[in-house]
């Protein structure tokens, strides 16, 4: 049946990523995603020093895909490695992180606060901690520590959340760490963006036609002073030539009366 194959690869899946968070606690193990391929079974290691997990001459490597063979019979497994970027960002990481601190001695508030400064600076938009057990005294407690913002359910929370979880182990008792980090890559279907309206741009373009305009009428000024200027010589001609001829017409009748 479908359905009992599922429960049944959910289980496979769940199994081989406990073996490898076991196996891989000091190399900062991040997680894993097993891919199906026609060549075989591939399983994608994220950790923080991948170098550690290769071993000296991949002998680490090879040990673990001979146990995932025998073990977890997966079908010619091979097991890549990859880094992780910014290992602030991933739960996993930042949850046994906490484990390890806590089984040192150190305060749980001290803990996750520092924590949350370190998630929140390497740009996460939210973070919640949740530290569970015997952290005060003899009764259990559930210590809960948010920041920023983080979608607690729907379809949201399931796409862009991502979760981590660890324990560690001190003389009272277990205590369960639970990391949960909204990605700063994350983009909420809700999310609205306002687009400023373009009035400097417009008011430019006014300016400059009135720039425009204003070097035209100018021009024109210029061109009617010129013309006007031309007017008035031609006239000035005209009148002396006029002059002349009163003068020359003067002289005759003066000449006649003689």
């Amino acid at each position: 049946m479908i359905e009992k194959d599922f429960v049944t690869e959910g289980l496979k899946r769940t199994k081989i990523d406990e073996f490898l968070e076991k196996e891989l606690e000091r190399a900062g193990y991040g997680g894993m995603e097993v891919q199906v391929t026609p060549l075989g079974t591939m399983v994608v290691v994220y950790a923080e020093r991948p170098g550690m997990v290769i071993g000296r001459g991949g002998k680490t490597v090879r040990a673990i895909t001979q146990t995932l063979k025998t073990d977890f019979d997966l079908d010619n497994p091979q097991v890549e490695v990859k880094e992780v970027d910014v290992p602030e960002l991933n739960p996993k990481i930042m949850a046994s992180k906490i484990a390890n601190m806590l089984q040192r001695g150190m305060h749980f508030r001290r803990v996750a606060y520092s924590t949350i400064r370190r998630i929140m600076g390497a740009g996460a938009q939210g973070v919640e901690i949740t530290i569970s057990g015997k952290i005060r005294g003899s009764r259990s407690a559930v210590a809960k520590f948010v920041e920023g913002y983080i979608k607690k359910c729907g379809e949201s929370s399931d796409r862009f959340v991502k979760e981590g979880f660890a324990s560690a182990t001190l003389k009272p008792g277990v205590l369960g760490i639970y990391v949960r980090i909204m990605p700063p890559e994350a983009v909420l279907p809700d999310k609205v963006d306002i687009i400023a309206p373009q009035v400097e741009e417009v008011v430019e373009e006014v300016e400059v036609e009135e720039e425009v305009v204003e070097e035209v009428q100018i021009d024109e000024e210029t061109e009617n002073l010129e013309e006007l200027e031309e007017l008035e010589e031609v006239e000035v001609e005209e009148i002396d030539e006029t002059e002349q001829v009163e003068e020359a017409d003067s002289s005759e009748e003066t000449e006649e009366v003689e």
